[in-house]
C-alpha cells in the first residue's frame, strides 16, 4: 500500500540523520578501539577516558535506533488515525459506503505500477433501481442502496466499498488475486440479494449486474482496472442483466469497435447519410394504411448496412442518441406531407432521461411547422413509467400538445400490468413474439385475446406487429385488432418507392 507522504517523510528524514550520526558515532568508537588497543600492546595502563567515550558512544548508537524506533511507531500511530479520521469524513451518508473521491483514492493507494499487491474489483449496478424508486417512492431506493451495502460488507468484511454514482458501487478486496473465486463471490452477492427483504412494508428481492476485474493481472492502475471492470459490467447489461462477467483481452476489441461506429456516426449525421424507411401499419382489414413508423437505416460506405441494434445501443451510451432522435424526428417531420397519414417514432430510453428532451422535441415541431396530432411516440415497455418520475413528465408534456403514445413491445418486459395502471397512454403495441407463437401457442393466442379485450375496455387502439403469414393475420383480425403491421402487409421501404407499393398491397 502507498503510505501517506506528509508524515513519513519526517521519518525519513530522521531515517537520514540517524545514518550519518551512526557512521559519526562508529568513528568515534573505532578510534577509541584503535587507542586501547595500541596502549595494550605498549603494555601501558589502560585509559578509563576510552572506555567512556565508547561506553558513551554507544548508549547513542541505542538511543539512535530506539528513537528511530518510537517515532516509526508514533507516525504509524497518526498514520492509522489519519485514515480513519478521513474515511469517517469521507462516507457516503445514505449507505456508509466511502465516497467516489476517497475510495478511488483508496484504489490508487494499492493498484499503481510497480506494485506487486494483488486486488480484486468488482463493479457493482443496481438493477432496476428507478422503477423501485417510482414504484415505492425514493425512500424504498434508499433502504434498497443501504441494504446492498450492508450485504457486501457483511459478505465481504475486508473489502472497500464505495459509491461512485447513483446506484452504481466499486468493491475492492485487498491480496485478492483468484478470478473464479472472485466470479463465485459475485455470484454469491446476487443470491444474497435475491431473498426477499422488508421495503416499504413489502417484501422486495434487488437485483444488480457485476463486473470483475484483478490487479495486477488484468490492470496495474487503479483507473484501468475500474475501466475494464465496467467493460464488464457493459457486456453483463448488455446480456440481460443480473450477472457476474469477468473481464477479458477480447473486450478491449469490443470497445475499440464501438469507438469506431461512434465516430463513424457522427459523422453520418453530420453529412446526413442516413435515411428513414417507412413500415405501413394498417387497420384491421389489413389493406387500408393508417399511419406508418419511421425505422433509421444506415448505409455506410465501407462496411455496408449496418444494422440499428448495433449503431443504437452505441449511440445510446453517449449524447449521440439525442442528436440521432432528433435526426429521425425532424426527417419524418418533413416527410410527412408526401406520408399523407401519421408518422411513428421511436425514443429510446437515453432520451426520455434528458432533462431538456420535451421542449426539444416541440421546437422540432415548431421549426417544420408540424401538427402533433400527426405525430406518434413509441416508448419501450422497459422505460420506468409507474411514478412521477422524469420520463413521464416528457411524454405527459408531448401528450398534452396532441402527440398520441404508443407502447411498443407490450409484454415482452416486466411490468405490463403495472403500465396498465400508472400510465396514460393511446396505443398498445402487441410484442412480435406473441404474435410469432400464437399459432401453435394456445397460451399465447390467448394472451393477444387478453390484450385486445383490455385495449378495448380502456379504450385504447391495439396494434399487433411482426404478422408474416395469413393464419396469423386472421386470428388477429378475429382477436380484435385494430392496427396491423408485418412484413405479410408491407415492408419498411425508403419514401420514393412507398407511393409504387401502395397499389399493389391493396390489390
Amino acid at each position: 500500500m502507498r503510505k501517506i507522504p506528509t508524515l513519513f517523510k519526517i521519518l525519513d528524514g530522521y531515517r537520514r540523520f540517524s545514518l550519518v550520526a551512526a557512521l559519526a558515532i562508529l568513528g568515534v568508537i573505532g578510534l577509541c578501539l584503535a587507542g586501547l588497543a595500541s596502549e595494550m600492546l605498549a603494555g601501558e595502563r589502560v585509559s578509563l577516558w576510552f572506555v567512556l567515550i565508547i561506553a558513551i558512544m554507544a548508549s547513542m548508537l541505542v538511543g539512535l535506533r530506539l528513537g528511530y524506533g518510537s517515532l516509526a511507531a508514533s507516525i504509524d500511530t497518526a498514520e492509522h488515525a489519519n485514515r480513519a479520521v478521513l474515511a469517517s469524513v469521507n462516507r457516503d451518508a445514505l449507505t456508509g459506503a466511502f465516497s467516489r473521491s476517497y475510495f478511488i483514492a483508496q484504489m490508487r493507494s494499492h493498484v499503481y505500477h510497480g506494485s506487486l499487491e494483488a486486488m480484486g474489483y468488482m463493479q457493482l449496478d443496481m438493477d432496476n433501481l428507478k422503477v423501485l424508486n417510482d414504484s415505492h417512492g425514493h425512500s424504498a431506493g434508499d433502504a434498497a442502496l443501504t441494504h446492498l451495502v450492508r450485504t457486501i460488507t457483511a459478505l465481504v468484511p475486508t473489502a472497500i466499498v464505495g459509491r461512485l454514482g447513483g446506484d452504481e458501487f466499486g468493491i475492492a478486496i485487498p491480496a485478492h488475486d483468484n478470478k473464479p473465486a472472485l466470479r463465485r463471490l459475485g455470484e454469491q452477492l446476487l443470491r444474497e440479494l435475491d431473498r426477499p427483504v422488508l421495503i416499504g412494508g413489502r417484501p422486495v428481492a434487488l437485483s444488480a449486474t457485476i463486473g470483475i476485474a484483478l490487479a495486477p493481472a488484468d490492470a496495474s492502475e487503479a483507473g484501468d482496472l475500474i475501466s475494464k471492470a465496467d467493460l464488464a459490467l457493459y457486456k453483463g447489461k448488455r446480456a440481460g442483466r443480473h450477472s457476474v462477467v469477468a473481464f477479458d483481452a477480447d473486450m478491449l476489441g469490443d470497445e475499440r469497435h464501438r469507438r469506431f461506429v461512434e465516430r463513424e456516426l457522427r459523422a453520418a449525421l453530420l453529412l446526413d447519410e442516413l435515411e428513414l424507411h417507412y413500415q405501413p401499419v394498417f387497420i384491421a382489414d389489413g389493406r387500408t394504411v393508417r399511419s406508418y413508423e419511421a425505422l433509421v437505416r444506415w448505409q455506410h460506405k465501407v462496411r455496408g448496412t449496418i444494422a440499428p441494434g448495433a449503431f443504437i445501443a452505441i449511440a445510446e451510451q453517449s449524447e449521440l442518441i439525442d442528436k440521432l432522435g432528433e435526426w429521425v424526428l425532424r426527417r419524418a417531420c418533413l416527410d410527412l406531407p408526401e406520408l399523407g397519414v401519421p408518422v411513428a417514432v421511436n425514443v429510446s430510453p437515453a432520451q426520455l432521461r434528458r432533462p431538456e428532451f420535451a421542449r426539444r422535441f416541440a421546437a422540432i415541431l415548431a421549426e417544420t411547422g408540424t401538427d402533433p396530432h400527426r405525430l406518434i411516440v413509441e416508448v419501450t415497455e422497459t422505460v420506468p413509467m409507474s411514478g412521477k418520475g422524469q420520463e413521464q413528465e416528457h411524454l405527459d408534456a408531448l401528450r398534452q400538445t396532441g402527440v398520441r403514445i404508443a407502447i411498443d413491445d407490450f409484454g415482452a418486459g416486466h411490468a405490463s400490468l403495472q403500465y396498465l395502471r400508472g400510465f396514460a397512454f393511446d396505443i398498445i403495441k402487441i410484442d412480435r413474439t406473441y404474435v410469432s407463437n400464437m399459432v401453435r401457442s394456445r397460451i399465447d393466442s390467448m394472451i393477444v385475446s387478453a390484450i385486445c379485450d383490455i385495449a378495448r375496455s380502456l379504450p385504447v387502439e391495439v396494434i399487433a406487429e411482426g404478422i408474416e403469414t395469413g393464419e396469423q393475420l386472421a386470428m388477429l383480425q378475429q382477436a380484435g385488432c385494430t392496427g396491423l403491421q408485418g412484413f405479410l402487409l408491407g415492408r419498411p421501404l425508403p419514401l420514393g418507392k412507398l407511393a409504387r407499393t401502395k397499389t399493389a398491397v391493396a390489390a
